[in-house]
């Protein structure tokens, strides 16, 4: 648990450090605060998990997860909308962590310096899984109010640098050793490298020339367990923000209703097995059922609360000191599953059941309901039997309103069973699935010269 001075620190931090952004123009750059690095780390590794959450809440709907009460909802319907908020947190996170970097090879404080590049590896690694290519080699210097654009796939090759040195500075000696002001790991530098490792996995398989020999490397040094997951857990002054979403709901703010197609995957519809998880993610309705709304078509007939299935305070994703989760055991064998099937399907077998079994070790599944679940058929349906389409499902269900979920639709080319386009679907997107986001509205209009003309059909650089 994170100490009362941590906590008390991070809230002071957030009140009052000023970030410099290339976006805020009207910040004088040749006058910078500078924050101490263990302010630096505090404000890095919380806001982190906040971006996570923050795409999550825009990709949720694109994977199914959620669905809007209302019918064409712009968030169902794949419409195009303005992600300035998004665009400006990932941004300012990223300038704090070059001020991280900075003051850290300036003290050798090589923990700090390590910790400091995987962190920004990751924001940029999402930053250009959903908007492609995006300013950083000119972003973050004050030499240009209107920075150009790095090619997205460069920029790729430099996550997985950023993640190699931040993984060679951090099994180093240090100057300055990282303590509580690290909301993820609280200064355990050895789960930090860890966690640098199954980034590099999950963005070497991103690749569509992925290289399993590499991936597997690297697997072989992440994660041992669900003790290892990287999160940040949440206080009394702050809760979680899926559990925000929940209460809104109870008060008639509408959020959180779970899309059709997630309640018929674990309800014993669209695959036969019905999975104990669904009851410990969702809530039922009024009359103690699991009812989904479908996409883009809004909830019909049943306008009044309680009539569908939604996010409810309380469970696992949802109570208020939930932690945020960045990066699971859970996601890390199926991550080892996929690169090892064709290779090695015994081992990506017992990858694939591990999976499972962390999720439902994460969620308390009582050791009965697991034990059923993992024995049925079309579950454990062995190694020369399991295929890519099982592992993805699962993956699916394990990485809950996560974002990486949607870098996994378009690998996957939104493959998983019964998923359809949402009614009311955007005209533009031609009866094709959202591929990337528009850039946002206040980079279009201060930066226009360098913005990409893009469409939502066009592709990341992985994804072509």
């Amino acid at each position: 648990m994170k100490s009362i001075y941590t906590i008390l620190g991070v809230l002071l931090l957030l009140a009052a450090t000023a970030c410099e952004n290339f976006l805020d123009v009207n910040e004088n750059p040749n006058n910078p605060q500078n924050a101490p690095i263990t302010g630096l780390m505090t404000n890095a590794t919380y806001e982190t998990a906040l971006n996570v959450q923050r795409i999550g809440s825009i990709t949720s709907n694109y994977v199914q997860y959620l669905a809007s009460p209302n019918p064409a909802s712009a968030s169902d319907v794949m419409e195009p909308l303005n992600y300035s908020g998004t665009w400006f947190n990932l941004y300012n996170a990223m300038t704090d962590l070059t001020d991280l970097i900075s003051q850290a090879e300036e003290s050798e404080a090589g923990h700090y310096l390590g910790a400091g590049q995987v962190l920004m590896a990751l924001n940029l690694g999402m930053t250009v899984d959903i908007f492609g290519d995006v300013p950083y080699s000119e972003g973050f210097d004050f030499s240009a109010v209107t920075p150009v654009y790095d090619d997205d796939e460069q920029l790729y090759a430099e996550v997985l640098r950023l993640l190699d040195q931040g993984l060679q500075n951090l099994e180093g000696t240090t100057a300055i050793s990282i303590g509580d002001d690290d909301f993820i790991f609280q200064g355990d530098v050895d789960k930090w490298i860890k966690f640098g490792n199954v980034l590099k996995a999950r963005f070497m398989l991103h690749s569509p020339n992925v290289n399993a020999n590499e991936v597997l490397s690297a697997i072989d040094n992440g994660f041992e367990g669900n003790d290892d997951d990287a999160y940040v857990e949440f206080f009394e002054q702050r809760f979680n923000p899926w559990a925000q979403v929940a209460i809104n709901n109870e008060n008639l703010l509408l959020g959180g209703w779970i899309s059709t197609q997630f309640i018929e995957a674990l309800d014993g519809t669209s695959y036969p097995a019905m999975d104990p998880r669904l009851a410990l993610m969702v809530g039922t309705t009024d009359e103690g059922e699991f009812i989904g709304v479908p996409n883009g078509a809004g909830r019909g007939n049943a306008p009044e609360q309680g009539a569908r299935s939604t996010l409810i305070p309380g469970q696992y994703y949802t109570s208020e000191l939930s932690p945020l989760l960045i990066a699971t055991y859970a996601e890390q064998k199926f991550i080892e599953a996929e690169a090892a099937l064709v290779s090695d399907p015994n081992r990506a077998y017992a990858a694939y059941l591990a999976g499972i079994g962390a999720h439902m070790d994460m969620l308390e599944v009582p050791a009965s309901e697991k034990e059923a679940y993992l024995s049925e058929p079309t579950v454990s349906m062995g190694a020369g039997a399991l295929t890519r389409d099982d592992i993805m499902k699962e993956k699916w269900v394990a990485l809950f309103l996560h974002p990486e979920t949607w870098n996994d639709a378009r690998r996957f080319d939104y493959g998983y069973k019964d998923m359809t386009l949402p009614a009311n679907l955007n005209t533009d997107l031609n009866n094709q699935f959202i591929r990337r986001l528009p850039y946002p509205d206040n980079e279009v209009s201060r930066n226009g010269q360098n913005v990409p003309e893009v469409t939502l059909l066009d592709r990341i650089w992985w994804d072509e």
